[in-house]
């Protein structure tokens, strides 16, 4: 069958960028002392260093079967593919296990599993997939609503769950992915704005839910309702199609006659994005809301809802140039740091292996970044180029995220940084993901 070209190890392990590979081991090594010193001082360490250590030659079977297996079966066989990643996410939320104000996890008398993380790095493989079948036909909207309506359902089960550390990660990757398709760029800006909109309202009606008394005021009173009345909403989305109208009448005074359909859609995206921030809105916990506050103003609250991002920045400070040296960290060690060894893994390589650790682990992953893109343009094939875009575009996120929460750019997401972090579906996913890398680099065009 044609599913099976190359379909065997041995083709796989012909080829391999051992740049690459390096790189990918330097960081596995690396988060495996860090994640040893992170817990060394805490009560459950053993439970946490023997889930890593089985996680990792679970992680390093599943690169090698990426690796040696022809990744073009993906492209072929996507539709049972997708749904694997249907029965995975539909499964969880009848019989996983609730933790932290979500239902993601299967639980097993001897490890746990997170199933998003396996289904983000599948979804990118079938929208590649999909993508890859469209062709020009790509620069159609209606391929672009093909491609939304494939991946609905996926969507709609994670934010069941909820789960919105993996849409942040997600969406990013197949913003990526589209861009590297050739979509027309006016499509890739209605993304934009929705998501943009999206964002405003969602952040803007946190903050005003954290912050009651500003609803004295008349005008933030009016923006806190659109989320709560259907009388608010109705006029806010006469007022939008108004605009649309008045946009459209200002630009042809001005003798730039602009097609209409552009007018039209962009009023829709913004009406959607409203009815998009009324859903996240009902479907943030508190705890998420708080999240939002430390990043808008993390030294309101040091001892609440800004202590995390303090105390993780102090501990990265504390560290200096060279660092405390690794299990040294008084910051990390005494219990300063919260979740040391999974969202603030950082800190703990900036108090103890210092500002040359820090830039090691970004260089580290910056050599990643590359490697997949030199892999991305030698594909044999178009479907091989998606797949190592969109794979980009998921390391990519989590490294701006992982960096960028730390200084305070970029809210509190609840993302582990892979390779690094404690986590073992995400480092089996990860690792997976570069095999599948290693893959497409081994049946590339060009030496």
């Amino acid at each position: 069958m044609a599913a099976f070209r190359n379909f065997t190890l041995r083709s796989g392990r012909s080829r391999l960028d051992y740049i690459l590979f390096g790189a990918m081991i330097a960081l596995v090594v690396l988060g495996a002392l860090c994640i040893m010193s992170a817990v060394n001082s805490l009560s459950f360490s053993n439970p946490v260093v023997r889930t890593h250590l089985v996680a990792l030659p679970i992680g390093a079977l599943a690169f090698f079967v990426g690796w040696s297996f022809n990744y073009q079966i993906f492209d072929e066989q996507w539709k049972y593919l997708y749904g694997f990643i249907l029965a995975l996410l539909i499964g969880v939320l009848l019989f996983g296990s609730y933790q932290r104000g979500s239902r993601s996890w299967f639980v097993f008398p001897f490890f746990s599993m997170q199933p998003s993380e396996i289904c983000r790095v599948c979804t990118i493989l079938v929208a590649a997939a999909y993508l890859d079948r469209r062709g020009q036909r790509i620069r159609d909207v209606s391929s672009l609503f093909g491609l939304g309506l494939l991946l609905l359902p996926i969507f709609g089960l994670i934010m069941m769950q909820p789960d919105f550390s993996s849409v942040v990660v997600t969406l990013p990757a197949l913003l990526v992915l589209l861009f590297c398709t050739g979509v027309n760029v006016f499509y890739l800006g209605l993304i934009g704005l929705f998501v943009g909109v999206v964002g405003v309202f969602t952040v803007g009606w946190t903050y005003i839910y954290l912050h009651p008394e500003l609803l004295d005021y008349w005008i933030v009173n009016a923006f806190y309702q659109l989320a709560h009345s259907p009388w608010y909403m109705a006029g806010f989305s006469v007022l939008v199609m108004l605009g649309g109208y008045g946009a459209w009448w200002f630009f042809k005074q001005l003798r730039i006659f602009l097609p209409s359909f552009y007018f039209v859609v962009a009023t829709l995206v913004v009406l959607a994005g409203l009815f998009g921030g009324i859903v996240v809105d009902h479907q943030m916990k508190p705890h998420q809301r708080k999240r939002v506050e430390t990043f808008l103003a993390p030294r309101s609250d040091p001892q609440g809802a800004g202590y995390n991002v303090l105390q993780a920045q102090i501990a990265m400070g504390a560290g200096g140039i060279l660092g405390t040296g690794l299990f040294s960290g008084t910051q990390s060690r005494l219990g300063f740091v919260p979740e040391k060894h999974t969202d603030f893994i950082l800190a703990v390589v900036g108090e103890e292996l210092g500002l040359w650790g820090t830039l090691m682990v970004l260089g580290l992953y910056l050599l990643i970044l590359w490697r997949t893109i030199v892999v991305a343009y030698s594909a044999s094939d178009r479907y091989g180029y998606l797949v190592c875009a969109g794979i980009f575009g998921m390391f990519f996120t989590y490294m701006l995220v992982n960096f960028g929460m730390l200084i305070g750019i970029v809210p509190v997401a609840g993302i582990p940084l892979p390779f690094i972090s404690y986590g073992g579906s995400n480092l089996v996913a990860s690792l997976w993901a570069l095999g599948v890398v290693q893959s497409v680099y081994a049946r590339r065009i060009r030496a």
